[in-house]
This record gives structure tokens, sequence and C-alpha cells, in this order.
């Protein structure tokens, strides 16, 4: 289980983005967290990640509590969740092709003899042909960065994802390809899903459920729509 509870979150102290937030995840289960922009959703994710400490309240991640963030939480924990972002360009490094932009997370927790295997698996389940592989961030497009991102996100094989407006930018045909290579991942591992967007159309299809919350995150129980 994914498991925040009356979480309050944001990057100044006295000035939270929300507070007393609540959600939950199941395992294998793929939930949309639906608002529109600025009401904190993408500052929700993080916290999820484990990529931002919440002020208050409690993160639960298949049964342990969570009390380190970033690189501080525990390997087991940090390596069980997979993200992908809104802006590829921002969250990959500019110098690296991609095949050595999807093997980043491997090499950097020791497992360079798997770099091979990971890249011959992911690569074509992304869509990403093998002179994609061998191109910079600056010689592809969104989509097709945007796809190894994705697949840097699947290459440690994690039982979570979440995913920040991860379509947000992209076209029809490449948002139902990353989405498609998201399924069928989870229908491979039985991985749960955290889908954060303001496209309700696409979240209720994509989802199990959505959670919907207008405004600004706060205390009170989310609106839940079944997909």
């Amino acid at each position: 289980m994914l498991e925040l509870r009356s979480v309050t979150a944001g990057y100044e102290r006295r000035k939270p983005v929300f507070r007393d937030a609540s959600l939950t995840v199941a395992p294998g289960e793929a939930v949309g967290l639906l608002g529109p922009s600025g009401c904190g959703k993408s500052t929700l994710a993080r916290v999820a990640a484990l990529l931002h400490r919440p002020d208050a309240g409690h993160v639960g991640l298949d049964g342990t509590e969570v009390r380190a963030w970033r690189h501080r939480a525990p390997r087991e924990l940090r390596t069980a969740i997979g993200v992908v972002f809104q802006q590829p360009r921002l969250a990959a490094d500019p110098r690296l092709r991609l095949a050595d932009l999807i093997a980043e997370p491997l090499r950097a927790t020791g497992r360079r003899g798997l770099v091979a295997e990971g890249l011959a698996a992911l690569a074509p389940a992304v869509g990403l042909t093998a002179d994609l592989l061998g191109r910079r961030p600056h010689e592809v497009s969104d989509g097709q960065l945007q796809r190894a991102c994705l697949a840097r996100a699947l290459v440690l094989r994690p039982r979570w994802l979440v995913c920040d407006e991860m379509t947000a930018m992209l076209d029809a045909s490449t948002t139902a390809a990353l989405v498609g290579a998201v399924e069928s991942y989870r229908a491979e591992t039985g991985a749960g899903l955290l889908a954060v967007g303001h496209d309700r159309v696409l979240l209720e299809r994509w989802c199990d459920r959505t959670v919907e919350w207008a405004g600004c995150l706060g205390g009170g129980d989310p609106r839940e729509n079944a997909a």
C-alpha cells in the first residue's frame, strides 16, 4: 500500500501548498489524481515518490513508515518507486545519450551488469529504436525523450509508479503509446500507479478510480470516481 495520511507540504513552512491531504493506492491499483494547475498535485506526487519531505503527516510504503527522504531514504524504498515528470528536458541530463539516460539508475545502484539486458527489454517496450538510443536529448523530440524517461523509471522494475502529468506536453498518438507501455508493465508486474493530471477524460479511462480536489488540497474527503 502507498498511503499518505494527513499530509501538509510546501516549500515554505509557514506557507504550505496544501494541508491535511490523504490518499491511498493499493497494490496493483491505478489511481488518478485530478485537479487544476496550481492546486498542489505535483507537490503531492513528489511527496508520494519520496522526493519531498512533508511538513506534517505520515507516508507509508509497503507497510513501512517513511522517515527519510531523497537520497537519505533507504535504497529498498527509493528503488520501489519509479517517477516520470511532466517536462522531460528538465528531467534529463543533456550530456547523456538516451541509452545512458535509461541505464543511469542501474549504474547508480551497482547493477552495471544488467544494462544490456535492461536496454534490450525496455527500448522496444517504449518505442525507441537503436538509432534513437545513440542520440542526446537535443537530437530527439519531446515525445522520444519522454519515452526514454519512462524507460528510465521502469528499469529498476519498481513496484509503484508515479506519473506526474507525464503526457501533458505530448500529442495523442504518443500519449496512447506511453499509457500503453505503462499498462503493459503493470500487467506484467502488478505495479501500483498514481497518475497525476488535469485531463479528466484521460485519467478516467486510464485509472481504476480518480480522486478530485477542487482548488488546493485540504481537509475533508476528496470526491472519488470509478473509471
